[in-house]
């Protein structure tokens, strides 16, 4: 059933494949999305303090979270801002996948050695990939989470979200908030898909394409990695791109830093493996959908440029024929 032959794909047949294969990963558990973003932004509160909504609620877990948002917003609260989500989704991967097939083709076109790139190399091209797609998308993660995060009475829209976010805090620079942050967690897609490139060649070396069961069980293992070596950065990005909590009168982290001190001083080191829980589900179950769906849209894009080739080939030896068989028939007269 694999094709097994090497063949190369364009960066955007590889970003298409990547994309489509996130987003269609995400909405399958977007739940846990907003499980995952309302227990990291939490802090434990005082016993005399009242919670009025499910944002001031102190969730003692994943089940208890979804059952408070059932109640308090309904079946809907779970799916908060998923177009937004959706759409970061689409275009983070659409460009790190972009990026990471151009940087990555660049550097074995470049070197010397034949064969795969080293862990530390493919390591470093993930990370590299990850940086130039954060540079372009890192808004639209914002204004996501801060919808996620959005009191029922208080639900808007992503553009309202984002004039939100420009008013409030500082300007325009506000929709990038959090790009310290980001531009570290460049390692966490760096670790996944560089694991994954590495256990790909060492499990199951020079084949192209992966059975679905294969290319699900290497993507949940190289998230699972990624996510345990750094859960406490994503918990301060989360924190960062957040609404700050009432203790703090409103006033915005200024760094990744500042939000782990803060959590740290609150609830002790464990508050920054919060929610990890639904994070490592919720990234085993995406990045297993998104390899498995990823490796089947390639396949589909191999086998679409054969047939678009074969299309080709067939069609200039039609015109060849043709050209010939004119040629035959106008020889003679030209000979009398």
């Amino acid at each position: 059933m694999g094709v097994q032959s090497k063949e190369v794909i364009p960066p955007w047949g590889l970003a298409i494949a990547g994309a489509s294969g996130a987003v269609l990963a995400n909405a399958l558990v977007y739940p846990l999305d907003i499980v995952k973003t309302r227990l990291q932004v939490q802090v434990k509160r005082k016993p005399t303090e009242v919670a009025t909504t499910t944002n001031d609620r102190h969730y003692d877990g994943a089940l208890h979270a979804i059952g408070c948002i059932i109640e308090d917003e309904g079946l809907a609260g779970l799916y908060s801002g998923m177009f937004g989500s959706l759409l970061g989704v689409a275009s983070t991967n659409f460009a790190y996948f972009y990026w990471y097939s151009v940087v990555r083709t660049l550097y074995i076109s470049r070197r010397a050695v034949a064969g795969p790139p080293s862990t530390a190399i493919e390591l470093s091209l993930g990370a590299a990939a990850g940086a130039l797609a954060q540079l372009f998308t890192i808004p639209i993660a914002v204004v996501t989470t801060r919808q996620q995060t959005q009191p029922k009475g208080e639900k808007k829209g992503m553009l309202e979200t984002a004039r939100e976010v420009i008013n409030s805090e500082d300007g325009w620079t506000g929709l990038w908030r959090g790009m310290k942050a980001s531009l570290v967690l460049v390692v966490n897609p760096a670790i996944t898909y560089g694991a994954y490139q590495r256990l790909k060649d060492v499990i199951y070396p020079g084949r192209v394409a992966l059975r679905p069961h294969e290319a699900f069980l290497l993507g949940a293992m190289s998230k699972s990695l990624a996510t345990l070596a750094t859960q406490p950065l994503i918990v301060a990005k989360v924190g960062l791109q957040s609404r700050p909590p009432p203790a703090r009168m409103g006033k915005p982290f200024s760094s990744f830093l500042e939000v782990m001190k803060y959590i740290i001083d609150n609830e002790g080191p464990l508050g920054l493996f919060k929610g990890i829980g639904p994070q490592l589900l919720k990234g085993l179950l995406v990045q297993g959908f998104l390899m498995m769906t990823k490796e089947r849209m390639e396949l589909l894009f191999i086998l679409l440029f054969r047939y678009v080739r074969k299309m080709r080939a067939e069609k200039l030896q039609k015109i060849a024929e043709f050209a010939a068989e004119k040629a035959k028939k106008v020889a003679p007269v030209m000979i009398k």
